[in-house]
């Protein structure tokens, strides 16, 4: 058995694509995300596809669970996994530190990491948005979760690297996803725009600053300029979130590089202005209508 624990975009894609390849899948999900994959899962895109899909609204056993909750959702996500045998446990989430939470509630955790390009278009409705790799690092159970990964034809790599990679999408999301959550732009303007280039470059410098302190050399600039330009067209899943009026990831992107970056004596205050501007955002979304910050894993 297969589970994705947060059928949000990522999830839904994954665990879609799992059950095209012959798996036995479940999806846990919550709220009118839950309801809407209790009648079907469509995938657009890439591939077409309408699937009958089996949701449940809390977890059970399983042998591989791949957990794709919001960053912000981890603590209670991985409570209620401990209360289950969920088997190996394979983040594939946005953001630092998402992997200790886990550790704390759960045995077996792998810490991936994901290029593949997932939007939520509408409850149960994802669109494929571009094929990319999973980087999984070296150790045993990982091997066991790129099996089932490649089974289903993804594209995966076992490396011995994972916490650079991890930092390294950390950093060129730290620039992309608040500039086009505030702007409501698609990826590809914010290095496309004079304006917001300039404001890019400077964000993406105090991470370089920040990577170099912790000992990896990393042209920051160079990696969004890459990623913008592949993903063009795509939304940032911090776009979705503020356009469906949910709460953002951001604690844990520019956030979570704030705090580090204090802790290592480097300057982030452009960082700190889209970390606060994007809060800003979500106290408005609250403000507005509390119910809108309801998560559906």
């Amino acid at each position: 058995m297969i589970q994705i624990m947060g059928a949000g975009a990522l999830g839904s894609l994954i665990g879609g694509l799992l059950q095209m390849s012959g798996k036995d899948v479940v999806f846990v999900a919550r709220g009118k995300q839950l309801e809407a994959l209790r009648k079907k899962l469509v995938i657009t895109g890439l591939i077409h596809a309408e699937l009958s899909v089996k949701a449940v609204e809390k977890p059970v056993n399983a042998d591989v669970t791949f957990f794709t909750v919001k960053a912000y959702d981890s603590n209670v996500a991985a409570k209620a996994l401990s209360e289950v045998d969920p088997g190996i446990v394979c983040t594939l989430q946005n953001g630092i530190g998402v992997e200790d939470i886990l550790r704390k509630h759960v045995k077996r955790v792998v810490r991936g990491v994901t290029s593949y390009g997932a939007n939520l278009a509408d409850y149960g409705k994802v669109v494929y948005a571009g094929k990319g790799v999973v980087y999984l690092p070296k150790q045993n159970d990982a091997e066991i979760v790129a099996n089932v990964l490649r089974d289903a034809g993804f594209s995966v790599e076992i490396v011995d690297d994972i916490e650079f990679r991890v930092w390294a999408k950390a950093i060129v999301n730290s620039v992309i996803n608040p500039l086009t959550a505030i702007c409501r732009v698609s990826n590809g303007f914010v290095v496309e725009n004079e304006n917001l280039r300039k404001i890019a470059e400077r964000v993406a410098k105090e991470g370089e600053m920040l990577m170099r302190k912790l000992g990896y050399e990393f042209n920051a600039f160079d990696e969004v300029l890459k990623v913008a330009k592949m993903t063009a067209k795509n939304k940032s899943s911090m776009l979705q979130d503020v356009l469906r009026g949910k709460r953002t990831e951001v604690d844990f992107i520019n956030g979570a590089i704030v705090e580090k970056c204090k802790e290592m004596g480097v300057d982030c205050i452009y960082n700190e202005i889209l970390w606060k501007i994007v809060k800003g955002i979500e106290d408005g979304i609250a403000l507005r209508d509390p119910d809108l910050r309801t998560t559906d894993f």
